[in-house]
């Protein structure tokens, strides 16, 4: 019988385990990329439709909101129905509202449609899922974080090259109101167009697709019913809601980051749309190789120690993103809020990734469940720092503030521990 994958053999894809772990960057790339188009186009569609700050944080905020409900529900979905259907469902339900902000014709409108396209985000549920079923414990963290970050750098992407595609179009005769439309319908047909990949090429577990398992009476890891007794499973674990608070913490504050920095970088430093375009987007191309340092380097420490070192690594990160966002949000040079901005990034994307090498060890009964409760987190974090900007006004002040946050919530971090019983084997993906 197959089982899982103990080694990363990238550039193969002759096993399902890789290409579920290509499979799904791709498609978590796709989604991130739909999910932030719109950030770095916001200075342009906030003089169409003339919105105010109160308006734009109001965007912000539902752009990551539903994700929460959402990456709630896909953990456990994953476990009843498989990742495979439950990203293909994703991917071409999301394309829905992501080819409909395009033809949005007020802030009304706009704003529905930037709700439905949040629910893309949880597409990093599903990819951590399915790589956490396909590799094994000297690995996995490994895995989570590179398919992770790689996906996540659509983002970044999304913010350096949505600006470009929007030239591109208005110098075939384009004008930029209608320019920003036919930028945005891009990202829409890629979903589609991976929905279908990804159906077609992956399966869902070693052993091949848990329906046809379950039919067959074939035992696999996945082998329960899942669904939502994962989810009350994994409720019932403290450590999910501990890494819960931290990945909100840092994942939230990258959320909150690429939605905010194209117009920061334009309103504080003066930079040109794509000047502050390729500035955002520096920070979004990190998750390349950060979140899969993060998770590289948990795996090491981890081999070398017990999981309380992974735990341990987490703590470290976090304390380094929350000096960093310190330095960032006092920053008067555009040169140092840069550099700033890259320093307290690499800790960001590497405390993702230490996270999610975190969360296989969490329950052996509920992985679905506790992959959704902590990336909802994410989510929430991000919906946060969206009210308290609201509340502010004023993106520099919440930065500062949300440096001070992250330092505190690093104190969950070490809460986290685990006893030294505990073996260096990861949760299976349903009772």
């Amino acid at each position: 019988m197959a089982g899982k994958a103990n080694s990363i053999k990238l550039f193969s894809f002759d096993t399902p385990q890789m290409r579920a772990f290509h499979l799904t960057w791709v498609a978590f790339f796709v989604c991130f990329y739909a999910w932030f188009a719109c950030a770095p186009l916001m200075p342009v569609i906030k003089g169409e439709f003339h919105l105010s700050v109160s308006q734009i944080a109001d965007i912000n905020i539902a752009a990551v909101a539903i994700t929460i409900l959402m990456r709630l529900i896909v953990g456990p979905l994953c476990d009843r129905f498989g990742p495979r259907k439950t990203y293909t469902g994703l991917l071409a339900l999301g394309a829905i509202p992501v080819l409909g902000v395009a033809m949005a014709q007020s802030y009304e409108s706009f704003l529905l449609f930037r709700l439905g396209i949040g629910a893309v985000g949880a597409s990093f549920v599903i990819t951590q899922y399915h790589t956490s079923v396909m590799f094994g414990p000297k690995v996995v963290g490994t895995a989570n974080a590179a398919s992770a970050g790689w996906g996540n750098s659509g983002a970044g992407v999304a913010q350096a090259t949505m600006p470009l595609l929007l030239g591109a179009v208005v110098m075939l005769g384009v004008t930029e109101t209608m320019g920003w439309r036919v930028a945005l319908l891009v990202p829409g047909v890629l979903m589609l167009i991976m929905a279908v990949v990804y159906y077609k090429f992956t399966q869902d577990c070693p052993e091949g697709n848990f329906a046809e398992l379950r039919a067959a009476g074939v035992p696999f890891e996945s082998g329960g019913k899942g669904g939502w007794a994962s989810f009350f499973e994994a409720c019932r674990n403290y450590r999910a809601w501990l890494l819960f608070v931290t990945y909100g913490a840092c994942f939230g504050i990258e959320l909150f980051i690429h939605n905010v920095a194209a117009t920061y970088y334009v309103d504080h430093f003066g930079l040109s749309l794509k000047g502050a375009g390729m500035a955002a987007g520096s920070f979004g191309l990190l998750a390349l190789f950060a979140r899969a340092l993060g998770g590289w380097i948990s795996d090491k420490v981890a081999a070398r120690g017990d999981l309380n070192s992974r735990v341990n690594l987490l703590f470290i990160l976090m304390i380094g993103e929350g000096l960093g966002l310190l330095w960032f949000s006092q920053t008067t040079s555009v040169t140092m809020a840069i550099v700033a901005m890259l320093a307290f990034g690499l800790c960001t994307h590497m405390a993702c990734g230490s996270t999610y090498a975190l969360v296989p060890f969490v329950s052996r009964k509920a992985l679905g469940g506790v992959a959704g409760i902590v990336g909802a987190g994410g989510n929430v974090g991000a919906v946060l720092a969206g009210f308290l900007m609201k509340a502010t006004g004023d993106v520099r002040q919440t930065l500062l503030i949300l440096g001070g946050a992250v330092l505190v919530a690093a104190l969950c971090a070490i809460g986290v521990r685990f006893s030294l019983t505990v073996p260096e084997t990861p949760a299976p993906a349903a009772a």
